[in-house]
Order: C-alpha cells, then sequence, then structure tokens
C-alpha cells in the first residue's frame, strides 16, 4: 500500500433492558455509567481516512475508526461479461469479506453476502450508473480488524473510493449507526457495546441531497427514541460527509502540486 495523504483523525460526534441470558453493561439508574473506551454516549470514535491506499486499482480507500480498519479498492469502469445485451445504465458490483485475523477468535478470511448485499443497496442511490453504460464498477471491501460498526465504516470508505476512482455520484455516502442500551442511546459503537444491544440503528445518507440511502432497525424503539436516534445519526453523517470531502481535496491539492 501507497499512497496519496489524506487526514488526521478528526471526531464527528453529532452535536446532540439488556439481552436475555446476558448481564447487564450497566445497572438501571446508574448515570455513573462509562463506556468501555471512555467516550461518550453521543461522542464518536477519531476518524482517520485518506485515498489512494492501493496503487493498482483505479480509486481506493483506508478507513480507521478507533479499532476497526477497512480497506477498499475500486476497479472499473470496465466490459461487463454479464452484460450480453445492451444496457442504457451501467452494474454496480459490491463485496465484502474479513482478513483472518480481522476479529478477536482467528479463523478462515469469508465473504460476507449479507453486508455485500446492504453495501451495494446504500452505494446503488448516490452512484450515476447511466454514465456508464454496459460496464461495471467492481468494489472491494476487506475489513482489517473489525471494532465495531463494521458496515457503516465499510459504507463510507466504498463511497470515498468511488470518488477517487472518479465515478460520477450525486453526492459522497456518509454511514453511521447507534445502540440502544437500556435507555441510552450510543452512537458508533465498538463490539462490546453491539454484543449487549437491546436494538441498532444505521442510517446511511447524502447530505448536500438531505437523502437517506439506506435505513436498517433492528429490535423495538419507541417513536421518540427512534426520533432521537435519527437525529443523531443525521447530524453525525453530515459531519463525516465534510472530513471526507476535505480528504478528496487535500489529495487532490497534493496530486497537482
Amino acid at each position: 500500500m501507497a499512497g496519496r495523504p489524506g487526514t488526521n483523525q478528526t471526531s464527528y460526534s453529532p452535536s446532540l433492558k439488556t439481552q436475555k441470558g446476558r448481564p447487564p453493561i450497566f445497572k438501571d439508574g446508574d448515570t455513573d455509567w462509562v463506556r468501555p473506551d471512555g467516550r461518550g454516549f453521543h461522542q464518536c470514535r477519531p476518524a482517520f481516512i485518506r485515498t489512494g491506499a492501493v496503487n493498482a486499482a483505479s480509486g481506493s480507500a483506508y478507513a480507521e475508526f478507533g479499532n476497526t480498519k477497512v480497506i477498499v479498492s475500486v476497479f472499473g469502469p470496465r466490459e461487463s461479461k454479464k452484460a450480453m445485451m445492451y444496457s442504457d445504465i451501467g452494474r454496480l458490483n459490491c463485496n465484502v469479506s474479513y482478513t483472518t485475523f480481522a476479529t478477536p477468535v482467528r479463523s478462515q478470511g469469508s465473504d460476507h453476502k449479507e453486508f455485500s448485499s446492504m453495501l451495494h443497496k446504500a452505494l446503488e442511490g448516490a452512484v450515476i450508473l447511466e454514465t456508464f453504460p454496459k460496464t461495471t464498477v467492481d468494489v472491494f471491501a476487506l475489513v482489517l480488524e473489525s471494532g465495531g460498526s463494521d458496515l457503516p465504516v465499510v459504507i463510507s470508505c466504498a463511497s470515498l473510493a468511488l470518488a477517487d476512482a472518479g465515478i460520477l455520484m450525486y453526492d459522497l455516502v456518509a454511514s453511521v449507526s447507534l445502540s440502544c442500551l437500556g435507555k441510552n442511546l450510543v452512537i458508533d459503537p465498538i463490539l462490546e457495546e453491539e454484543s449487549y444491544q437491546d436494538g441498532s440503528l444505521m442510517v446511511t445518507f447524502m447530505p448536500s441531497r438531505y437523502e437517506v440511502t439506506q435505513l436498517t432497525v433492528t429490535g423495538e424503539w419507541s417513536t421518540p427514541k427512534i426520533n432521537e436516534g435519527m437525529q443523531l445519526c443525521l447530524d453525525a453523517c453530515s459531519k463525516l460527509a465534510k472530513i471526507m470531502r476535505s480528504c478528496l481535496k487535500e489529495a487532490t491539492t497534493t496530486s497537482q502540486e
């Protein structure tokens, strides 16, 4: 890996009953409970991102959010082998895989079909597919280390890699997740917090168009809670997108010098 400079670690925090059989991560009414990594409930992990991480790719990006580390490579547009007939729009193929050492328990590296499908859905609405008819753009995301909130990091990193490859998009796509732990909403959860969550919320957002490309909800949510969670995620996505734009501008400036 080599490449063009990106940004320093930057924060994008928003300005604003446990699972059966598991011991509670905190007691009811425990106002002194702190997150395992010491962050506030509405504080995101420091984000480090840069483009140009893979020289052989058309575009690439590396993202490090706390202990979650992801690298994404984009290839194309190139002639589609599956498109036997002419198509007015291009194809977007997405693949998410994990290294053998990505999780605490060492295992064989494997593809994650569910994440691959969700990555495709998150990006499809942002890429202007009409600009590369009868061709394919391949997006390969590799999780180097799983530290929690893996999919939102993959989506944000993939969006940056597509922009680095010169693929026309309506807007950059930023993604943030949130966990419900008892009465608390915890943004950008780590693995330990995800294992105890009562519910989760993931938002994939195009800030300039104020458009959500994907919304994933698990567990039971009251209307006030989900409204609060949505606002926290949208605010964090907007701030993350600014960091992503700064990274692209810095890379462009460096390449012109």
